[in-house]
């Protein structure tokens, strides 16, 4: 048991060092300490998971400077302020050089580092989840597979590779417009579907059906700098038991207080399927809402709901 107190900064699939950009390490659940240092905790199939909450509220997780597409400095915030605008205090959202990129296509300035960023190749996607939702996104060449771990797909293609970022916004805005396509999905809605996610085959399908008219828009854009693609995203195996049909249930209690613990069984994004302690019971929880919390770890355990297994 331990009181040392941690800031959630969030899950993150690293990339695997021999092959950037193919499936590899299971996630990281990486916490920040009060002097500043960070720790991560690994998320695989029979990790044991203990915590509880040990503040209310959700703090600051600082800001970054962008420097080129491989170098960022991560500045924490000063007293971790509580969070205003999403995960950030007012401060440091004025002060992240991200917050500029999204309007650099449409002319919108930025500063060096970031351009530099933004101008490395970039891939357009088209991402589905658990209920068949779908998405267009873009990821940097450096991130290209790390993209959609992170955000939860069930099933991807990629549709263009462009030769920046400003080109690939372009496209994706296009995709939006002509296609219908929208640029996100909310993290809810993802959790909910994997309470219960349609076949894989049929995601697939419905992906593959997705990504091909999504390249029958961009084979007519007026646009230079890019090629359209065919290429499947490998979903990491750590993912499939999340993703598949076995029986399962939506975590009970909330994860703004109280304490909790469970075995991890998949991993899916920010979402687990989860084993409770003395139980044959598996549930659907997303740590993504551990976000800009502060959580003390140790033995912790969940308690058990009750619950009426399918009798079919």
């Amino acid at each position: 048991m331990t009181d040392t107190p941690y800031l959630v900064h969030g899950v993150f699939w690293p990339a695997p060092p021999e092959a950037p950009g193919a499936p590899g390490a299971a996630p990281v659940l990486r916490l920040q300490a009060m002097d500043g240092t960070f720790t991560e905790t690994a998320l695989d199939d029979g990790t044991r998971l203990g915590f509880r909450l040990a503040a209310e509220g959700k703090s600051c997780l600082g800001h970054h400077r962008v420097h080129g597409p491989a170098q960022r400095d991560h500045i924490l915030c000063k007293g971790r302020s509580p969070a205003a605008r999403g995960h950030q205090c007012e401060r440091c959202f004025v002060a992240d050089d991200f917050r500029l990129m999204h309007d650099f296509h449409r002319g919108g300035g930025v500063p060096p580092g970031l351009r530099s960023y933004l101008m490395q190749p970039h891939w357009l996607y088209v991402a589905t989840f658990a209920s068949g939702a779908s998405k267009v996104g873009t990821a940097s060449d450096l991130r290209k597979w790390q993209r959609l771990a992170e955000q939860g797909a069930v099933a991807a293609s990629y549709i263009a590779h462009a030769a920046d970022g400003r080109v690939v916004r372009v496209l994706e805005d296009l995709v939006t417009r002509d296609g219908g396509l929208p640029q996100q999905v909310r993290s809810a809605a993802k959790a909910a579907a994997l309470a219960a996610p349609a076949p894989a085959s049929q995601l697939s399908s419905r992906n593959m059906a997705l990504a091909e008219e999504a390249r029958q828009i961009l084979s007519s854009a007026d646009e230079d700098g890019f090629e359209v693609v065919r290429e499947t995203w490998s979903r990491p195996p750590l993912a499939g038991r999340l993703c598949s049909g076995t029986a399962r249930h939506t975590y009970p209690h909330a994860l703004d207080s109280g304490a909790h613990g469970f075995t991890i069984r998949s991993v899916c994004g920010s979402f687990v399927l989860a084993a409770l302690d003395d139980t044959d019971l598996e549930f659907v929880l997303d740590l993504g809402r551990l976000k800009g919390r502060t959580i003390e770890l140790g033995e912790h355990r969940s308690d058990v709901p009750a619950v009426q297994e399918a009798l079919f």
